[in-house]
């Protein structure tokens, strides 16, 4: 850890250096909720897509069927309740049948809420804005339930993650201002202190510190590396 994010403490004079990685603030990886043949991908690798916009489509001719049966046998039971209800009224019917027929309409309308919330699961939308960094299905592949598909940052949002020596937590809170020297870009990028470490490692003797980056940067990228630079 300490040759890859070399902390180096300074005299309370001096500024103190880390060295520093981008890392997104939000990265996960998308699994099927379904068994199903994948029908459509949208995005490929480095896309970048919107919250919301939809990734992957499956073929769901068969859950779509399931649904449309489910609604049939819901509305069939609906009307016999509805009879049955007149029927009672007119006391036509015990009241044990009556109690049968609403229990079968309340059973339909449960299968249709079932089969509905599978046929949403046919379509996997981004929970977020982000980009694609890593594809693990292909389209006409045959999925199950937790098979991964693919791995997704947000890009919008990166933040600058580094280790400082433990000693040096005493002079830092969040909120602490900081420079970000980014060695792709040549440029300097103001920050802040966003989280501390909650432990610290006992190899090293270093702790975590992320900061967030102010502003909009677009040319930054996630895996960018440069110098936390900490005035004192």
């Amino acid at each position: 850890m300490a040759s890859v994010f070399a902390a180096l403490a300074a005299t309370p004079a001096a500024a103190m250096e880390a060295r520093a990685m981008l890392i997104p603030a939000l990265r996960t990886e998308l699994s099927s909720e379904i068994a199903a043949a994948i029908k459509e991908i949208t995005v490929d690798f480095g896309d970048t897509f919107t919250k919301g916009q939809p990734l992957v489509r499956f073929d769901c001719a068969t859950y779509d069927a399931e649904l449309r049966k489910a609604e049939a046998e819901l509305a069939e039971a609906e009307k016999i309740l509805d009879i049955d209800r007149r029927l009672a009224r007119l006391k036509s019917i015990s009241e044990l049948e009556l109690a049968v027929a609403e229990a079968r309409a309340n059973r339909a309308k449960a299968e249709v809420s079932l089969r509905r919330s599978v046929t949403r699961k046919c379509v996997v939308a981004a929970p977020f804005t982000g980009r694609l960094t890593a594809r693990k299905a292909q389209p006409h592949q045959y999925v199950t339930p937790g098979q991964p598909l693919m791995e997704i940052i947000d890009h919008t949002k990166l933040v600058a993650q580094f280790f400082v020596p433990s000693s040096a937590v005493r002079r830092l809170e969040p909120g602490t201002p900081l420079r970000l020297r980014i060695d792709e870009t040549g440029r300097e990028y103001p920050a802040k202190i966003t989280v501390i470490g909650p432990e610290v490692d006992q190899v090293s003797q270093s702790i975590e510190v992320r900061a967030g980056i102010e502003g909009h940067h677009p040319e930054l990228l996630a895996g960018m590396s440069g110098t936390a630079i900490i005035d004192q």
